[in-house]
C-alpha cells in the first residue's frame, strides 16, 4: 500500500433472508462458511463443506485519499460503502481488506467507543449481504494528526497493552461471525529506532498517510524475532480470549525484494508458529519479475501464503499476470486495491490513474474468475 501511494501521490444470524431481499424477490445472499486452514496446514478451506478457498479481492480504504471510517456515521458514508462492496463483489472479489484505525475505536487506555464498534457490526452485515469476507487489519494510525497524544507517549510495554485492548474489543465484537476471514494484527510493522526527525511510532509518510508502524522503537540490542514473537503472542492471546476460531496473520513488507536472501522476522518459524497464515505485501516490477517471484520463497514456511497487497504500479498488467501465474504453486491468495470508483468512472477520469486503473479492474475480474475455476 505504501508503495502504491508513492506512485500515485497517493454470531450474527445468517438464517433469515434480509427484508430487502425478500421484498424485492432477489436471491438471498450466499451463506458464508467460516474459513479455516486445512488439516495439513497448507491451504484454506470452507469449514462446513471442506471446499477449497482462494482469497481474491481488494484493499479498501474508501474513496481515494479518504478513509471510509471518516464518515461511516453518516447516511452518505454508508451508501458509499454499500455501493463499493456491491461493485467489488461484481468484480469477482471474495475478500475485502478493511483497515481499522486505532483512534476510531480506542478513546483511552481502558475505554472503547461502543458506537464505533456498533458500526463495525454493521459492516459485518454489509459484507455478509454481499457474500464477502473481511480481512480486518487493525491498529492503524494512518493520519498522524489523529493519533492520540496519550497513546504516542506510551512506552513499549504499555503500548502493547493498549493494542491488546483494541484487539479484545474487536474480537469480542466479531466472535462467531463467519464473514471475518481473518484478523491482521497490523499493517507493515517494523522494529527500529526512529530517526531524529521522525514521529516516535509511525513512519513511511506518503500522501499524508503513515502506512508503516513500529512495534518497538527502542530494540536496544534485542533480537528482532524475539520482539516480534512476544508482540504477536500477546495480541493473539488477547484475540483468543473472545474468538477461538478466526484466522490471525500479520501484513509484512516483502523485505526480501529489497534485500535478496534476507530472513524476514514475521515469517520465521519462531514467529509464524503463532499465526495461522503468512501475509506479505509485494508489488512486482518490470525487469525483475523472476527476482520478485523468488523473493516469496522465504515466506513459504508450510502455512498458507497470501500476497495481501499487489498492484501493477511498477509493471504492466501483462507482467503482473506473469507474476501471479509464476507464484500460483506457492501462493494461496492475492488482494489488490479498489479506490472507490468503478472502471467506467476511472475511464471518465476518476483518480487515481484514470484509465490505467480501469484496465486493471477489468483484468482483475477476468483473472479472478480463472483463479477460482482452478
Amino acid at each position: 500500500m505504501r508503495a502504491w501511494a508513492a506512485c500515485i501521490g497517493l454470531s450474527i444470524s445468517l438464517m433469515a433472508t434480509p427484508p430487502d431481499a425478500a421484498a424485492s424477490g432477489a436471491d438471498p445472499p450466499p451463506r458464508l462458511e467460516r474459513i479455516r486452514v486445512s488439516v495439513d496446514g497448507t491451504r484454506f478451506v470452507q469449514a462446513g463443506s471442506g471446499r477449497g478457498f482462494v482469497p481474491w479481492g481488494f484493499n479498501y480504504l474508501g474513496l481515494f485519499e479518504h478513509l471510509a471510517e471518516d464518515d461511516w456515521q453518516t447516511p452518505e458514508g454508508w451508501k458509499r460503502i454499500e455501493a463499493d462492496f456491491r461493485e467489488m463483489k461484481r468484480l469477482g472479489a471474495n475478500v475485502v481488506r478493511w483497515h481499522l484505525q486505532f483512534e476510531t475505536f480506542v478513546k483511552a487506555a481502558d475505554r472503547v467507543d461502543e458506537q464505533q464498534l456498533g458500526r463495525l457490526r454493521r459492516l459485518l452485515g454489509v459484507a455478509r449481504e454481499n457474500g464477502l469476507y473481511l480481512d480486518l487489519t487493525g491498529l492503524n494510525c494512518f493520519r498522524r494528526d489523529r493519533i492520540p497524544a496519550w497513546y504516542d507517549a506510551l512506552a513499549e510495554a504499555d503500548r502493547w497493552k493498549c493494542q491488546a485492548f483494541f484487539w479484545e474489543a474487536v474480537a469480542r465484537t466479531c466472535a462467531g461471525e463467519p464473514a471475518v476471514f481473518c484478523y491482521n494484527l497490523m499493517n507493515e510493522p517494523v522494529i527500529a529506532e526512529p530517526k531524529p526527525d521522525e514521529p516516535p511510532w509511525v513512519t513511511g509518510e506518503l500522501g499524508g498517510f503513515f502506512f508503516v508502524q513500529r512495534i518497538s522503537n527502542r530494540p536496544a540490542g534485542r533480537d528482532a524475532k524475539d520482539i516480534a514473537e512476544a508482540w504477536v503472542k500477546s495480541l493473539v492471546a488477547a484475540i483468543r480470549r473472545h474468538d477461538r476460531e478466526t484466522l490471525v496473520t500479520v501484513g509484512d513488507i516483502a523485505w526480501t525484494v529489497i534485500w535478496p536472501g534476507g530472513k524476514p522476522a514475521f515469517a520465521s518459524q519462531q514467529v509464524a508458529r503463532h499465526l495461522d497464515f503468512v501475509s506479505v505485501h509485494l508489488y512486482p516490477a518490470t525487469g525483475r519479475i523472476d527476482r520478485d517471484v523468488a523473493a516469496l520463497e522465504p515466506y513459504d514456511v508450510g502455512k498458507p501464503l497470501v500476497v495481501e497487497e499487489i498492484f501493477p504500479m511498477g509493471c504492466s498488467v501483462a507482467d503482473l499476470d506473469k507474476f501471479i501465474d509464476a507464484t500460483t504453486p506457492r501462493v494461496d491468495g492475492w488482494i489488490a486495491h479498489y479506490f472507490g470508483h468503478t472502471a467506467a468512472e476511472h475511464r471518465a477520469g476518476a483518480q487515481p490513474a484514470g484509465a490505467l486503473v480501469a484496465d486493471f479492474l477489468d483484468y482483475w475480474s477476468r483473472k479472478g474468475a480463472k483463479i477460482q475455476r482452478r
